[in-house]
């Protein structure tokens, strides 16, 4: 276990952050300061920290002072020193004799050494400054002097960009970068140094930390690195949140060269702008036609497919794909992957919709939709290749990172189980509906029939009650459908058979899930003796947010 000796002279904000965050498992062992009313001794010490003063007293010079320290700090047991706005600066009378020590200064060394960081970066009128950990080293000539060069300029450990904005001072400033930058980068690098991962080469004035690796395609992290910085412009505000008591704001990448609805065109001038929860459906619907490359249409409501379809024709596809749920699709989002005709925008403003999102619109088309005054017209240009590679979901206190489902099956991927194989219609329905369950909430059961969805049941505790929802959908809300004969897609294997009773409850024809349980063979069975036919992907196709 790393431990810590800390020297600070006022409040110390960041040893007390490492203090109580332990990483890497570090400890503080002990709080140093040349002030006897700094706060930072009683907070140490109501945290079981042991303290020590060595006061600044007149006459004695750097080196005797230094020597004071070392001898104060002689009875802990310490393999890392951590400077918070220690305001001495260290010769080699105390660096020889101890371990390792860094200090953490407020900018992006070398830009804006000495003791002004915040000022000198408000006075260059730069937008981006930050902090830096790097290793102390002696910053004094032989007879003590000070050397203003060598002040700040021992090797860099790790670095945190923060944002100047427009009307900051020094004090807003300050704080921000402590909290953005400081509070993340000093524990990064003690976490290192606990985790033995640094190799400190003095002699070179090197850094090299095993652990800060870029995180290559081929390793088997899959690209991911171990640190992400990332950078995007608030677009614009919005009216709220999901709820009328949360502010809320898009952010733009301008990096993104996939077809995005943050990036989407709004063509009909006047109508009311983008909601939060707007964007998030029809980023949700945008991501599910890109699935097809035959004509698409799907409504989504609430980040779930109300329906989707593929046909000849646009038009032919959004009228199947509508007719699975036409009541929950009321006030959904449409999403189109061909460019918008006359006919498609009749059926589309056939009811009430709040977004219709497609590659493009004939002019005939617009002039139909935007007949509709709050029914926001979306254009977001070709859909070309999915190109972002990872999605995020922010948590309190940090966010998971993960690669997007972009898996994809065919016939030949399947693994038929049962005793009777399906048809040639219901293999094309169980590719269709694999790829459309994707952007179902697990558990998630989707029905259909050919390549048009009839009945969804998504966001269950229960993959039972998922199939009841389902089954339930096609035979009451579905037009001119039902669930006799439909292909069930389920997102994850069954463990007991009684989803597949319920399934041939329902009149269920064939099934697709991945498989996996322990109780397959019994699910099998039940399969078998309902005359079901039952193909395992392989691979579930989760989706939690």
């Amino acid at each position: 276990m790393t431990r810590i000796a800390g020297l600070a002279g006022n409040r110390g904000r960041n040893l007390l952050n490492v203090a109580d965050r332990r990483p890497g498992g570090a400890d503080l062992a002990v709080v140093l300061s040349y002030d006897p009313e700094a706060p930072v001794l009683e907070a140490a010490a109501e945290r079981g920290i042991a303290t020590e003063v060595v006061p600044l007293e007149d006459g004695v010079d750097r080196r005797e002072h230094e020597r004071a320290v070392n001898e104060a700090l002689s009875g802990y047991e310490f393999d890392l020193v951590c400077l918070d706005g220690y305001m001495r600066i260290l010769s080699d009378t105390f660096l020889e004799a101890q371990p390792t020590t860094l200090n953490v200064h407020p900018s992006l060394l070398p830009a804006f050494p000495g003791d002004d960081a915040w000022s000198d970066a408000l006075e260059a009128d730069v937008s981006v400054t930050g902090c830096t950990v790097h290793v102390v080293t002696d910053a004094t000539d032989a007879d003590g002097e000070i050397i203003e060069a060598a002040i700040d300029a021992g090797p860099i450990v790790t670095q945190e960009p923060v944002a100047v904005y427009e009307g900051d001072d020094e004090e807003t400033l300050k704080e921000r970068v402590l909290h953005e930058g400081e509070f993340r980068a000093y524990p990064r690098a003690v976490k290192w140094f606990a985790e033995d991962a640094v190799d400190v080469d003095l002699e070179a004035g090197e850094v090299s930390i095993d652990a800060d690796v870029s995180s290559p395609e081929d390793a088997d992290h899959g690209g991911l690195p171990v640190r992400r910085l990332a950078s995007s412009d608030r677009l614009s505000t919005l009216r709220y949140g999901e709820n009328p008591h949360q502010d809320a704001a898009v952010y733009a990448d301008y990096t993104c060269d996939e077809a995005s609805v943050v990036h989407a065109d709004q063509l009909n001038e006047g109508a009311k702008a983008l909601s939060y929860n707007n964007y998030n459906d029809a980023d949700g619907a945008l991501n599910l036609i890109k699935e097809f490359d035959e004509p698409a249409a799907a409504v989504i409501k609430h980040t779930n497919p109300a329906g989707c379809a593929t046909a000849d024709s646009l038009a032919a596809a959004y009228e199947q794909a509508l007719s699975t749920d036409p009541m929950s699709a009321f006030g959904g989002i449409v999403a189109l992957n061909r460019e918008c005709d006359a006919a498609t925008a009749e059926l589309v403003i056939d009811s009430f919709k709040e977004v219709v999102v497609a590659p493009g619109y004939t002019d005939d088309a617009l002039e139909i939709l935007c007949e509709k005054e709050n029914l926001r017209v979306l254009e977001v240009g070709e859909l070309g290749e999915r190109t972002d590679r990872f999605t995020e979901k922010p948590l309190v206190g940090g966010r998971l990172v993960q690669e997007r489902d972009l898996q994809s099956i065919t016939v030949a991927d399947l693994e038929v189980v049962t005793e009777r194989e399906p048809t040639d219609e219901e293999l094309e329905s169980m590719v269709f509906a694999w790829q459309t369950l994707k952007h179902v909430k697990s558990n998630g059961i989707l029905l259909a029939q050919g390549t048009e969805t009839v009945g969804v049941g998504m966001g269950q505790v229960s993959r039972v009650d998922a199939v009841r929802l389902a089954a339930m959908k096609a035979d009451e809300h579905a037009e001119g459908k039902d669930a006799e004969g439909a292909v069930m897609a389920s997102d994850a294997f069954f463990p007991f058979p009684d989803g597949i009773e319920e399934a041939a409850e329902a009149g269920i024809g064939a099934v697709i899930q991945p498989g996996g349980s322990v109780n397959d063979d019994d699910v099998i069975a039940a399969a078998d003796e309902h005359g079901i036919a039952m193909a395992f992907t392989g691979q579930r196709s989760f989706r939690h947010d």
